[in-house]
C-alpha cells in the first residue's frame, strides 16, 4: 500500500445540518480503507483535519509511544484527541461534520477543502482567503527558512 497523495483546492457548502459533500476528485485520492470512514479533528490554527483511517492509525501510534508520566505529553495527548471523531462517508461522498469542530473553526456555509498531502484541511472560506491571500513575497520567504537549506542551493515550487 502507498502513502496518499491528497492535493487540491475545493470550494464546498456545509448544508445547515452540518453535512458537506466531498469532491469526487478528492474522495478518488483517498486510500480504499477510507472511502467509507475518515477522522475528524481540530486542526492547530482553528480549522478541520480529515485524516484517512490509515493515517490517524499511526497518529495514534504515535501519542501512544509518549510517556504519560511527563504532563506536557499527556496535555498534547488530550489536546490532539480532543474532537477527533470517526465519521461515516455515505455512497454519495456525503459526511456530517460534527457542530463542535464547525463552531470550534468558525466554518457556517462556505469551506475550502485543501488537500494536503496525507490528509484534508477544512477551512472556513473567508478565514482561508485572509490568510491565504497571494502574498509571494511572504510565501518565498518563508520556503526560504523552511526549505532554504534542505536542498544545498535553496527551494523552489518552480
Amino acid at each position: 500500500m502507498t502513502d496518499p497523495q491528497i492535493i487540491g483546492e475545493y470550494e464546498i457548502t456545509v448544508d445547515t445540518k452540518g453535512r458537506i459533500m466531498l469532491p469526487a476528485l478528492l474522495r478518488k485520492q483517498l486510500p480504499e480503507n477510507s472511502q467509507d470512514k475518515l477522522i475528524v479533528n481540530r486542526g492547530f490554527e482553528k480549522h478541520i483535519y480529515i485524516y484517512p483511517v490509515s493515517e490517524w492509525e499511526k497518529i495514534a501510534a504515535e501519542l501512544n509511544k509518549l510517556n504519560q508520566y511527563v504532563k506536557d505529553n499527556r496535555e498534547l495527548v488530550r489536546y490532539i484527541l480532543r474532537g477527533a471523531t470517526p465519521v461515516p462517508v455515505d455512497a454519495t461522498g456525503r459526511m456530517l461534520i460534527p457542530k463542535s469542530l464547525l463552531d470550534y473553526s468558525s466554518i457556517q456555509r462556505d469551506a475550502v477543502l485543501l488537500g494536503n498531502i496525507n490528509k484534508i484541511e477544512m477551512w472556513s472560506k473567508s478565514e482561508y482567503d485572509k490568510i491565504y491571500a497571494d502574498d509571494t513575497d511572504d510565501i518565498s520567504k518563508l520556503a526560504e527558512k523552511v526549505m532554504g537549506n534542505r536542498y544545498g542551493g535553496g527551494f523552489s515550487l518552480s
